[in-house]
């Protein structure tokens, strides 16, 4: 049953707020240097600083706009669209990978766009399939326990999903994706029997991918021992430990960091963390932390206080896009996983990272409207 409207949730809004704060900043540290050495020309020989954090700003903005839509458009109306929204993600992940359509970078091919306006379906596949799923499991509640109509369609449903990611290839995204799937299976009720057979099943799927694949074996290797070749497959994780370390309890200050100067590859992206480490410290990285545990926490409540089952599985898994991402990104920066492309919400520079995120708190928003006070 439908309930009154009330202010949205308070603490998510400036948690949000906070996190693109801290963001703008640390992009623009992390990047002056790149951008000043990749802009210098003959006319403007010292460079531009700006030119990273300036595009940063541009989808901040856009971002936001998007964030306040989100949270202005009633969530029950959503579920009419998830269907479509599914079949218009599958379509667009099979587009990727057809020559002249999709655009590669960095030796994969993951893009649809116009150069410079280029964006992930896999991102929009992570909101598509949370809907999806979240529709589907709340109409056939009843029927969870049951392998072959309550876990069997939604295992086909995203198997589809992460099958066109594998493709590209992203083994990160594709973890990521099923990972919210599962927890909307658990949330709906699933066996126990059940989520441990997947869970077993799971882990053995992700061990065969690394080994097909030379680089990620590689990967998972260096992970163990980076130093064993640090020239290559360990350099960048050993370069994040070169940031992290000296940075100490409160750093050298911010815009002071030595890895960002073309030490640590991309660390205005995904080792983003690892700069922050470095110029503010243990502090900066628990303040970081503590921000996203703040966010899971104002997620999972607003799932709880949900006034419908289809409100508690779609804030679980909106929540579950925002939390799992930092918190595999956080492990990949301190060297507790193998290093894999995931960017940390909110604060990695990127565009259609950072838009399809605000968006999903912009639902979330909705959500907390209509919970339980």
């Amino acid at each position: 049953m439908k309930r009154r409207k009330h202010a949205p949730d308070f603490v998510l809004i400036v948690t949000t707020l906070l996190l693109l704060a801290i963001g703008i900043v640390m992009v623009y540290s992390a990047s002056e240097y790149v951008s000043r050495n990749t802009t210098r020309s003959a006319e403007n020989p010292e460079g531009y600083n700006y030119y990273v954090v300036r595009r940063q700003l541009i989808w901040v903005a856009l971002g936001l706009v998007v964030m306040w839509v989100g949270s202005k458009l009633n969530y029950w109306r959503l579920a009419v669209l998830a269907k479509f929204g599914y079949i218009v993600t599958v379509i667009m992940l099979i587009m990727v990978k057809i020559p002249g359509i999709g655009i590669t970078r960095y030796g994969a091919t993951r893009w649809l766009g116009v150069e410079p306006f280029v964006f992930q379906p896999s991102e929009i596949a992570k909101l598509t399939l949370a809907l999806f799923l979240a529709r589907w499991l709340s109409n056939r509640m009843d029927k969870i326990k049951t392998f072959t109509q309550g876990l069997l369609p939604p295992l086909v449903y995203t198997g589809i999903i992460c099958g066109l990611v594998m493709l590209q290839p992203d083994l990160g995204t594709t973890i990521v994706i099923f990972s919210i799937a599962a927890v909307l299976i658990f949330v709906a009720g699933a066996r126990w029997k059940h989520i441990l057979v997947l869970g077993v099943a799971s882990v053995a799927a992700i061990l065969v991918l690394i080994y097909i694949e030379p680089y990620r074996l590689e990967r998972l290797l260096s992970f163990r021992n980076p130093w064993a070749d640090p020239l290559d497959t360990g350099h960048q994780l050993i370069q994040s430990y070169y940031a992290l370390g000296p940075g100490g309890l409160f750093g050298r200050g911010l815009a002071q960091s030595i890895q960002k100067r073309f030490y640590l590859p991309f660390p205005h992206t995904d080792f983003i963390l690892a700069i922050i480490g470095e110029e503010l410290g243990f502090v900066g990285t628990s303040l970081v932390t503590l921000l996203f545990g703040v966010f899971i926490w104002r997620g999972l409540r607003i799932a709880l206080n949900a006034p419908d089952n289809f409100g508690v599985l779609l804030a679980s898994a909106l929540t579950a896009t925002v939390g799992l991402q930092a918190i595999i990104n956080i492990a990949v920066v301190t060297g507790s996983i193998p290093t894999t492309g995931i960017p940390l919400p909110l604060i990695s520079a990127g565009g259609s990272s950072l838009i399809f995120t605000l968006g999903a708190i912009g639902v979330l928003l909705n959500i907390s409207k209509y919970s339980r006070e």
